[in-house]
């Protein structure tokens, strides 16, 4: 069965992860750093964005799968996915600012867990309904 909504947002969140990977792997070759984050404050920040993406983004990707294949209304799913999506890209820039914007990490930290917990919730319900 197709997947068109998770398909868009999958997109993009990828999008997210590859501009942070290549802030990554910019910074280790200007710096020559190859392996671990030889004690740069600056590159560990930008190992962690990237990684918090990666620790994030696929279980909101998958909610939004099951959500889409269990037939939630189209509203529903973009709601989900603009939540993930924004959540992202809020933490990305306040984590990748120097100094850092507490203010934006905090909106995308909550935002992102709001769609994991509204969506869990939401499939627990639909699961022992069904």
């Amino acid at each position: 069965m197709p997947l068109p909504l998770t398909s868009v947002y999958a997109g993009l969140i990828t999008l997210i992860f590859l501009t942070l990977t290549w802030r990554v792997i910019m910074y280790r070759r200007a710096n020559t750093i190859s392996l671990g984050d030889a004690g740069d404050k600056n590159l560990l920040k930008r190992m962690r964005a990237q990684a918090n993406c990666a620790e994030y983004a696929p279980l909101g990707l998958i909610l939004m799968a099951l959500t889409e294949l269990s037939g939630a209304p189209g509203l529903v799913l973009h709601v989900m996915g603009i939540a993930l999506l924004g959540g992202r890209v809020l933490h990305a820039l306040g984590f990748a600012a120097t100094p850092q914007r507490i203010i934006l990490r905090q909106l995308g930290t909550g935002l992102t867990l709001l769609m994991l917990g509204a969506s869990a919730l939401a499939l627990i319900g639909h699961g022992l309904l069904s």
